[in-house]
């Protein structure tokens, strides 16, 4: 990626010189970084509203009453994680703050989730744990799956896209909302199901 960016830097530079129009190309790198400044300063101030209500209702118990509600959810899609494993919790913090749209929100839960992973590979290396033993620094079937869902992300409340067209001065900044459902459920849906077909798979294999 930085070399792709490196060489658009460059070719708009050299193209800029050879057509005369340095003195756009100048004006237009000042007006994108005002702009840029602009649009990190109305995404801090959203996300800082959400990740306060995430906070909000992490203190009010809403978090941990939701995580248990999703338990049926996160057993389908992890069952080789064992009962009352943190890795639950974290994959379950991650799914919901994914829900709202939430990105970066859901970033700390993911990390959180993915070491709580590597942890219960440790303990089956180790004979703690039943199951399948890899060697150290390959990803398990719960990481792949994990990091697979997450990427797919089902939104109910598209809040990046929203602040963003709402910057760029749309009229109607929430009409996203339904388009945005529909695609990250079909991705969502895709991945369960490829996630399930490369598990059974393995254990044919």
């Amino acid at each position: 990626m930085n070399y792709l960016w490196a060489g658009m830097i460059i070719v708009g530079v050299v193209y800029g010189a050879f057509t005369g129009r340095m003195p756009e190309l100048t004006n237009a790198a000042l007006d994108s970084a005002k702009e840029a400044v602009t649009l990190c300063i109305t995404m801090i101030g959203v996300m800082s509203f959400w990740m306060g209500l995430m906070e909000i209702a992490t203190g009010a118990g809403l978090i941990e009453m939701a995580s248990d509600k999703m338990e049926p959810l996160i057993r389908f899609l992890f069952p080789k994680i064992p009962e009352g494993h943190p890795a639950k919790k974290q994959i379950a913090v991650n799914f919901i703050a994914n829900l709202l749209g939430l990105g970066w929100a859901a970033t700390p839960a993911g990390l959180k989730a993915m070491d709580e992973l590597e942890k219960l590979e440790e303990d089956r290396r180790r004979g703690r744990v039943p199951g399948l033993v890899r060697k150290k620094g390959v990803a398990s079937n719960e990481m792949c799956t994990f990091l697979i869902i997450n990427i797919s992300s089902l939104q109910l409340i598209s809040v990046n896209m929203i602040a963003y067209r709402s910057q760029y001065g749309s009229v109607n900044p929430a009409a996203v909302v339904g388009p945005g459902i529909a695609a990250t459920a079909v991705s969502t849906g895709v991945a369960v199901v490829f996630c399930k077909m490369m598990d059974r798979g393995k254990r044919r294999a």
